[in-house]
């Protein structure tokens, strides 16, 4: 019985015991609780890493667009994709034995 009151004596004190029952409340309880704070910081930190991608995304789209503002980027892009061509020209596609078994394996 020694060693049990000697680490509940400091509990029979009614500030203690206040104290330790609003840290408690405070830390796993409370609205504002410590575990709510710390997943709204990982949601936080996920939100920051989710803007510096779409920033990136936003680069990388505007120069694509200033890429296709200019008549050559435009053609390009008709020619590369699309495979258009000007009416006096020939187009030929030509596809090497390991891009089609790459293609196939996509599928």
């Amino acid at each position: 019985m020694g060693l049990n009151s000697k680490y509940l004596k400091p509990f029979k004190n009614m500030y203690v015991l206040v104290f330790v029952v609003f840290v408690v409340w405070m830390l796993f309880f409370d609205a504002n609780s410590w575990l709510i704070h710390r997943e709204l910081n990982a949601d936080i930190n996920d939100l920051k890493d989710e803007k510096e991608y779409y920033k990136k995304e936003i680069e990388k789209d505007k120069k694509g667009i200033s890429e296709l503002s200019t008549e050559e980027g435009l053609e390009r892009l008709a020619r590369e994709k699309y495979y258009m061509k000007k009416d006096n020209e020939d187009i030929y596609i030509i596809e090497y034995e390991d891009s089609l078994k790459n293609s196939t394996t996509n599928e």
